[in-house]
């Protein structure tokens, strides 16, 4: 079986906890049978802090650590933190903003386990976190150039890796633009033997002309 909260209780969850934060956490939404919040980044330590010590919430433990890019917005990135109370069995997500340059609080003091969510969050996004006591890429190689979940990150990436017969080695090389091959996307039923062309059985689709190619 599996448990849900209703709206409704959601819904007075976040008022419960925007009224007890004294301002740190403010417009609870509920959407997908989910709350969430929002903070202030430079308040993120403190809005966490809360959310864990409170005797009526209990948000004891960090489950996810992400991020999010809007390029359209000033504020391009949304760091997400997703928490669990295990005593009261219920969730919650808190969002805070930041953009390309401004770092975020680590919260890794709050929750020890947010030290590899944050760095994922930096390999990937390139969100600063102040204070991480081991802030590098986690994903990527050494001197990888870029970060591959912004929107702006080439689907082709920046560099190639081949392995070069005449020095022996694996070598990195800015990518070069090749042709894109030429597909065929007339018919994914070339061939098939249920339809032939002019014989109508069972039905015949469109495409289905080309597999009478050759034959």
């Amino acid at each position: 079986m599996i448990w849900t909260v209703s709206d409704e209780a959601l819904t007075a969850l976040g008022e419960a906890v925007v009224a007890g934060s004294a301002g740190l956490i403010e417009r609870p939404i509920v959407a997908y049978g989910e709350l969430t919040v929002h903070a202030a980044a430079d308040r993120i330590v403190e809005a966490l802090t809360f959310l864990r010590d409170d005797p009526g919430l209990q948000f004891h433990q960090l489950i996810d650590l992400c991020g999010a890019d809007y390029p359209q917005r000033p504020l391009r990135f949304d760091v997400v933190y997703h928490l669990l109370s295990m005593t009261k069995n219920r969730r919650i997500r808190i969002k805070v903003q930041t953009d390309e340059d401004t770092p975020v609080p680590s919260v890794v003091g709050v929750h020890p386990g947010a030290e590899w969510f944050e760095r994922e969050a930096f390999d990937m996004y390139g969100v600063f976190f102040a204070g991480h006591p081991d802030l590098r890429r986690l994903l990527t190689d050494y001197g990888f150039h870029g970060h591959p979940l912004r929107k702006d990150f080439p689907m082709t990436g920046y560099v190639e890796v081949r392995y070069d017969d005449d020095l022996k080695r694996v070598v990195y090389e800015p990518v070069k633009s090749v042709e894109f091959r030429n597909w065929d996307f007339l018919s994914p039923w070339e061939g098939a033997e249920y339809a032939r062309p002019g014989q109508g059985y069972p039905y015949e689709l469109p495409g289905d002309e080309k597999a009478g190619e050759g034959r």
